[in-house]
């Protein structure tokens, strides 16, 4: 299973393992992460999923939809060039190691 990590706002990081085929944003609601809300279950109708994606990982990942840009900018938190929903970053094995900060604030 692919190793996703999460880092907290305040730099403590929680490595989940995740079946391949789920979100990125359903592996850290299912385990009871904190600060990824996923208000709308992952069907990109709010931005309470964001995420900072590690900079050397973003070529890892497919380039966002126009309408995850769209969303992304509704996000609470700033929006920076490595800003995405995680409930658009499908768990692949290619993507074993990722690594992904969660902002201060999804509201």
């Amino acid at each position: 299973m692919p190793n996703i990590t999460y880092r907290s706002a305040d730099g403590e990081e929680t490595p989940i393992d995740l079946k391949a085929g789920t979100s990125v944003m359903e592996g850290a609601v299912t385990n009871g992460l904190d600060g990824i809300v996923g208000e709308c279950g992952g069907s990109l109708m709010c931005a309470t999923c964001h995420v900072y994606v590690a900079a050397n990982d973003v070529e890892r990942l497919p380039p966002k939809s126009e309408v995850e840009e769209e969303m992304l900018e509704s996000a609470a938190a700033e929006i920076r060039p490595t800003s995405r929903l995680s409930c658009q970053i499908k768990v692949t094995d290619e993507l074993d190691g990722l690594v992904v900060e969660i902002p201060e604030s999804q509201y």
